[in-house]
């Protein structure tokens, strides 16, 4: 009887010892040309800067802005002013999307979804940055606090439409 009990306590104290969550895997991106695009290593600064976990989804937001046609600070912009890049984000959802109630299955899933909603759904179909903010929240100076945000991340870096 001893003895299990040793062994219950030995088994007890190693499931303890492992850790309860493990850390996403950082995504590669897609294309290897983005290991040596400079907009990496601007936002994994910026998120840096501020400890956020988005930082290991640099790669996936500029991919995700590529694809989609993009302002490559649009999507780290809103998820900083959403969730803190990813600091408050049940369900991976970084950009507080459908009011913070829809879930996606990864940090990634969640970029490339909104990414593409963004840019095909037609609430958003060839609407302006500003149209196209102002879509996403009403709240009065939303627009003006994610356009501060993207100028944040790359100040020289300003679009058509006056971001």
């Amino acid at each position: 009887m001893k003895n299990l009990v040793r062994r219950g306590v030995a088994l007890l104290a190693g499931a303890v010892s492992v850790p309860l969550c493990t850390l996403p895997r950082i995504p590669e991106p897609a294309s290897t040309g983005y290991r040596q695009d400079p907009r990496l290593d601007t936002l994994r600064r910026f998120f840096g800067k501020t400890h956020c976990p988005a930082l290991t989804y640099a790669p996936v937001f500029l991919e995700a802005a590529d694809r989609n046609g993009l302002d490559w600070r649009l999507l780290p912009s809103i998820s900083f002013v959403e969730s803190t890049g990813g600091k408050a984000a049940p369900n991976n959802n970084f950009f507080g999307w459908d009011s913070g109630r829809a879930k996606f299955s990864s940090p990634a899933a969640g970029i490339q979804a909104v990414a593409y909603r963004l840019t095909h759904i037609s609430r958003y179909l060839n609407k302006s940055l500003d149209q196209k903010l102002a879509i996403y929240n009403r709240s009065a100076g939303y627009g003006r606090k994610v356009k501060s945000i993207m100028r944040r991340i790359a100040p020289s870096e300003e679009s058509a439409d006056g971001s």
